[in-house]
């Protein structure tokens, strides 16, 4: 198996552990009756796990390379906060299809723009009518997932 399709693999099991996520998230927020504690605990567990694997690894970062982290690269908790808050609390509301769509369309409207831009020192793509296209029919996806 090459690199291409173990990274695809890899990749799509993570699709499903994002699908997986808000709607045990939403369980653990009615059990405490607080989504914001539940999203905490949320993040505190994998803190925890992510934490014993460096330690396993013995993969601690040197205090050099730890100096080197811009203030904007910290910024990844806080969305990812915000990420788990939101399907937390919408899950709910929207149903598991209609909120995982909404995250996709969210995604690829803001992968667009960052490709664009090449921003974060990523690689630039242009923006092609066969991206734009993708875009729609997740769009009409997300309005179908409500009919």
């Amino acid at each position: 198996m090459t690199g291409f399709w173990i990274a695809l693999l890899c990749v799509f099991a993570g699709g499903v552990a994002i699908g997986l996520q808000p709607p045990v998230n939403a369980a653990l927020a009615r059990t405490l009756d607080d989504s914001i504690v539940a999203t905490a605990i949320s993040f505190a567990v994998g803190f925890i796990a992510l934490f014993a694997l460096i330690a396993v690894r013995n993969a601690f970062p040197s205090l050099t390379l730890v100096r080197e982290i811009r203030p904007w690269m910290l910024l990844g908790g806080l969305l990812g906060a915000f990420y788990v808050w939101t399907s937390v609390w919408g899950v709910s509301r929207l149903g598991v299809v209609t909120l995982i769509a909404a995250i996709i369309i969210g995604q690829m409207f803001a992968a667009i723009l960052i490709d664009r831009a090449g921003a974060f020192g990523l690689p630039v793509h242009e923006i092609s009518w066969q991206r734009v296209v993708a875009v729609i029919l997740v769009g009409a996806g997300l309005v179908m997932s409500r009919l």
